[in-house]
Formats: structure tokens, C-alpha cells, sequence
């Protein structure tokens, strides 16, 4: 037998004490209704975190780059979310969710379509409920987790990339190479059909970033003088710690949304119970990246580099992307400790390759993001270790052949590369024509 609550009897009796109020009364939601609106409200929600995430890598590069690239970095982060947010809307939503049925890609060039205001009829009412959340709120939060990708590769190849090559490859990027592996797992794909487990991103979203960002570093090479012709790394210090700071703590904060709402639904005690237990992993993750760099780097180097310790909190959070559920809090924290880890240690394996990744973002993204992939099963028993490898083989080797071809083809026709005597001036005066600090910084210095 079911049991009323005393707010739900109490309304009862008032209605029947009352029968001319019951008649105007409007009727109770229904319990589809009520999941409904709690699941919209969750993708908008965490749609808006995952957002305000943009704000978190634009300072995060604004604070780590050299005084005369700031404005650059930021002109870059405001146009590759706005790029990102015009291709998913033309191609990339459909491409990577519509009809993919276990293959490869999906349809294209079919604009995503909203509701109609009010939903109209109620047979067009009875359809979205169907879906269990409005066609918006998905839209908005799948597009920005999109954006984030784009993010990813504007820190690694900071300083001395041209910004219309960059524009073009987020167009490419955003519009086609993310769709597409994208649908492989979340679209119901090929590996979704093998049983391959991405929760919210750590290589779907991370790793493909990290992958693009790779190729462009490799073919793009290094800034001048970054490293000496004995084969010494030359520090180019960032323009503002509490700047990289600030971005990592928004950033922090906006993973609780990247990883919370792809929960993917809130109207059950069961799926609130989840999401919380997601915004403790992730929290602990984080938290345990950045005290393993930080004991890490005191027993090998004698003392703590902020920047290091920034990477190791979000480097936590990477790795524990691709599960956040399924662990205890212990293995969340051994999760995002290794992935604290693997910044110590692939740093310094990234400059003795000469490959200038400027913010971090190859270990931070990609290798993390590997980790955190692979380690799946040790948490969830649907998972296999082969399974994941093979997503992982697959997807990283079409980012990186794929974008590789278009950072080629980019160099070989217009350029990817500012001149050294640019690169010198900076690029807030060469390509941007703002300064972001022009009090201090003047023509011809290495600020």
C-alpha cells in the first residue's frame, strides 16, 4: 500500500472540502512531467557550468602565457566558443547523435531543430516528453562540451600561431572531427556497440583535444628560443599566477557540471544520489592531483612550481572524467593522484622532445586523459581493459592523422606561423593590434 504524505493529504482534504476549488484547480504533475523538468533543468544547468568553463581556459592561458600574447589568448578562447557553438548547431549535432546506429558518423548539414514556443499541439507535447528532457537543454549542454575541445589545443599552441589558421581548424575541428568520434561512443557508435565507456570525456572530449593539439604542436614546432641549440629548455615564464589560478578554480567549479549533468538525468531519488556522489569523486580527484604534484615535485626538484600544481588539479580531474561514479572515494583519489603524476613526469618528457606544449595541456589532456580511460574497469565491472584500449588506439589515431592532415594542409597554403619578428613583438600587436597590459610591456622585449 502506498502512503500519502502529510503535504499531499492535507491538499487532498482541502479539495474535497472544497469542490469548486478541486474543478478550477489545475491537475497535479504527473511524474513524467516532473522528470522532465528536472532533467532539462540539469542539462541547462550543467550546460551553463560547462560554459562558464570557457572563462576558466581563457584565463588559465591568459595567466600562463607572456604579457605581449594575452589578448590573443582571449580573442582566441571568445571566437573558437563561438565558432564552436555555429558548427554544432549546423552540423555537428546531427553528425554526431542522429541516426549513427552503430556505425561511424551520422547524418549532414541538418540543423539541429528546437520545440516550437509552447510546444504547441499536445501531440508535439507528448513527443518531447518522450524524450524525457527538452531538445534545447540537450543541444546546449552536448555543444559546449564541444567547445571545450576546441579549448584544449589554443593553450598548447600559444604564441606563435597565426589566428585565422587557428579559426579554421575549430571550424574543422568543432564541426566534423569531435562529431565524429564523438558518435562512435555517445551517438550509439560502433564502439558503443563493442561496449566501449566514456562517462563525461576523458578521451571523447580530452584526449581528442589533446590529440589535435599534439599534431598542431609537432607540425607548428616550437616558439623561439624555447629551447637553446645545447638542447636546454629556456623558461618563458606567464604573464599572472593569480590569473592561471583564478582560471583553475573556474574551471574546477565547472567540471562539477561536465561531470554532474552527464549523469544525464535528475528525476529519480536514485539519480540525485548519483550526481552527488559524482561531485565528491570529482572533487577528490582534483584534490589529490594537486598534492601528489606538490610532494612530487618537493622530493625531486626541492621545491613546488605553482603552474605544475595547477595542471595536477586539472589533470585529476581528467583522469577522472571517463568514471566519476562508479569509485569510492579511495579510488577516485588514486585515480586523480596518478593523474597528478603523469604532469610531473610528462612535462619534462614533452621538452626533452622539443614539442612546446605552453600551458601543459598535451599531459593535462591527452596522457591524463588515456589514464583515466583505461582505468574504467578497475571501478566498473561492465567495462573491459581491451575494450578501452581499442577506443582509445581508435580515436586517437583518427584525431591525430585527421588533424594532422589539416594542420599540413593549413601550412602548406596559408600559413600557420607568424614570422620570428612577430613572434618577437608579440602577437597582441602583431595579429591583434590590443595590447592587454600596455603599460608594461614595449616594442622588442621577450615579456
Amino acid at each position: 500500500m502506498k502512503l500519502f504524505s502529510l503535504p499531499t493529504l492535507a491538499a487532498s482534504l482541502a479539495l474535497l472540502a472544497f469542490p469548486a476549488m478541486a474543478q478550477e484547480t489545475p491537475q497535479f504533475a504527473t511524474v513524467v512531467d516532473t522528470a522532465y523538468i528536472f532533467n532539462t533543468l540539469l542539462f541547462l544547468i550543467g550546460g551553463f557550468l560547462v560554459m562558464w568553463m570557457a572563462a576558466g581556459f581563457a584565463m588559465l592561458e591568459a595567466g600562463l602565457v607572456r604579457s605581449k600574447n594575452v589578448s590573443m589568448q582571449c580573442l582566441k578562447n571568445i571566437s573558437l566558443y563561438s565558432i564552436a557553438g555555429l558548427m554544432f548547431w549546423l552540423v555537428g549535432y546531427n553528425l554526431m547523435y542522429d541516426g549513427v546506429d552503430g556505425g561511424y558518423f551520422g547524418s549532414w548539414f541538418s540543423p539541429k531543430v528546437l520545440e516550437t514556443v509552447g510546444l504547441g499541439a499536445e501531440g508535439e507535447a507528448a513527443a518531447a516528453l518522450s524524450t524525457g528532457y527538452s531538445a534545447g537543454s540537450d543541444w546546449f549542454f552536448q555543444m559546449v562540451f564541444c567547445a571545450t575541445t576546441a579549448s584544449i589545443v589554443s593553450g598548447t599552441l600559444a604564441e606563435r600561431i597565426k589566428l585565422w589558421p587557428f579559426l579554421i581548424f575549430t571550424v574543422i575541428l568543432t564541426g566534423f572531427l569531435y562529431p565524429i568520434t564523438g558518435s562512435w561512443e555517445w551517438g550509439t557508435g560502433w564502439l558503443d556497440a563493442r561496449g566501449f565507456s566514456d562517462f563525461a570525456g576523458s578521451t571523447l572530449v580530452h584526449s581528442v583535444g589533446g590529440w589535435a593539439a599534439l599534431a598542431g604542436a609537432i607540425i607548428l614546432g616550437a616558439r623561439s628560443g624555447k629551447y637553446s641549440k645545447e638542447g636546454q629548455v629556456v623558461p618563458m615564464p606567464g604573464s599572472s599566477i593569480p590569473l592561471a589560478t583564478l582560471g583553475t578554480f573556474v574551471l574546477w567549479l565547472g567540471w562539477f557540471g561536465f561531470n554532474g549533468a552527464s549523469q544525464l538525468a535528475m528525476g529519480t531519488i536514485g539519480d540525485v544520489s548519483d550526481i552527488s556522489r559524482i561531485f565528491v569523486n570529482t572533487n577528490m580527484a582534483a584534490a589529490a592531483g594537486v598534492v601528489t604534484v606538490i610532494i612530487l615535485l618537493q622530493i625531486i626538484y626541492k621545491r613546488v612550481d605553482v603552474t605544475m600544481a595547477l595542471n595536477g588539479a586539472l589533470a585529476g580531474l581528467v583522469s577522472i572524467t571517463a568514471e566519476p561514479l562508479a569509485p569510492t572515494i579511495l579510488q577516485s583519489v588514486v585515480i586523480g593522484a596518478v593523474g597528478g603524476a603523469i604532469v610531473v613526469f610528462a612535462v619534462p618528457f614533452l621538452d626533452r622532445m622539443k614539442i612546446d606544449d605552453v600551458v601543459g595541456a598535451i599531459p593535462v589532456h591527452l596522457i591524463a586523459g588515456v589514464w583515466g580511460t583505461i582505468i574504467v574497469p578497475w571501478s566498473n565491472g561492465d567495462a573491459s581493459y581491451a575494450t578501452q584500449a581499442l577506443g582509445i588506439v581508435a580515436i586517437g589515431a583518427f584525431t591525430f592523422i585527421a588533424s594532422g592532415l589539416v594542420w599540413a594542409v593549413l601550412k602548406a597554403s596559408i600559413g600557420i606561423r607568424v614570422s620570428q619578428e612577430e613572434e618577437l613583438l608579440g602577437l597582441d600587436k602583431a595579429e591583434v593590434g590590443v595590447e592587454a597590459y600596455p603599460e608594461f610591456t614595449a616594442a622588442g622585449t621577450r615579456f
